[in-house]
C-alpha cells in the first residue's frame, strides 16, 4: 500500500527544508503552495470563478491575478475570505488528490503532501501519515523576521494567524524538532522513515 504523508508546519519553522531532504530522497512532493498558484492561472475554472466574484480590479494589467490586490480585499472582510477559500479549497484539493494519485500509478511506495495548513483546513483526510516540523515560538519569531525583514509585532501578527506549534503537536503522528542543526534534523527525518518502514 502507497504511504501518503502530510508534511506541515508554521511560519519559518523550517518545512521546506525538510521538504528538501525528503526530494533529495526522491520521494515526490506535492506542494498546496504550487497547486495554489497552478489552480488560478489564466483561463481555468478557477481564474474565471474568482474573477466573477471579485471583479476585474484583481487582475494585473497581463490578466494575470493580482495576488496582493485580492488579497487586500479578503484580509479586512470575513464574508470574501470566507468566499474566496470556497472557490480556492476545492479545486486545491481535487488537485492534489491528482497529483497524488499520478505519482502512485507512476509506482512511487511514498508521496509527501506539503500543506501548511494542514490541520486549520482540516485536511488530515487525504494522509495517512502527519509529520510536524517544530520550532519553539522564540525560534519561529526571530527567523521570521530575520528572513522577512519584518518587525517583532508584524512577525508575531503572521504567526497568530495559524494554529500554534505546540497544538498542532497533538495531532502530529511524527515530530521533528527543528530547532537545532541540519544534522540533527536530517537524523530525526531518517529515523522516523525508518519507523514507518520507508527505505531510504
Amino acid at each position: 500500500m502507497p504511504l501518503v504523508i502530510g508534511l506541515t508546519g508554521g511560519i519559518a519553522s523550517g518545512k521546506s527544508t525538510v521538504a528538501n531532504m525528503l526530494r533529495d530522497k526522491n520521494i515526490p512532493i506535492v506542494d498546496a503552495d504550487i497547486v495554489a498558484r497552478e489552480v488560478v492561472e489564466i483561463g481555468t475554472d478557477t481564474y474565471k470563478k474568482l474573477v466573477s466574484e471579485f471583479g476585474q480590479e484583481i487582475l494585473n494589467a497581463d490578466k494575470t491575478l493580482n495576488r496582493p490586490k485580492l488579497g487586500s480585499i479578503i484580509f479586512q472582510n470575513q464574508e470574501k475570505r470566507e468566499k474566496l477559500n470556497s472557490i480556492m479549497h476545492p479545486s486545491i484539493r481535487t488537485r492534489m488528490k491528482e497529483k497524488t494519485q499520478k505519482y502512485i500509478e507512476e509506482g512511487h511506495d511514498v508521496v509527501v503532501m506539503d500543506i501548511p495548513l494542514l490541520f486549520e483546513s482540516k485536511l488530515t483526510h487525504l494522509v495517512d501519515k502527519t509529520l510536524l516540523v517544530f520550532v519553539t515560538e522564540k525560534t519561529q519569531l526571530k527567523r521570521l523576521m530575520e528572513r522577512n525583514d519584518l518587525t517583532e509585532k508584524e512577525a508575531t501578527d503572521r504567526i497568530n494567524s495559524q494554529m500554534p506549534l505546540s497544538e498542532k503537536v497533538k495531532f502530529s503522528h511524527a515530530v521533528i524538532d527543528n530547532n537545532g542543526s541540519l544534522a540533527n534534523t536530517q537524523q530525526q527525518l531518517n529515523q522516523i522513515l525508518k519507523e514507518w518502514h520507508i527505505k531510504i
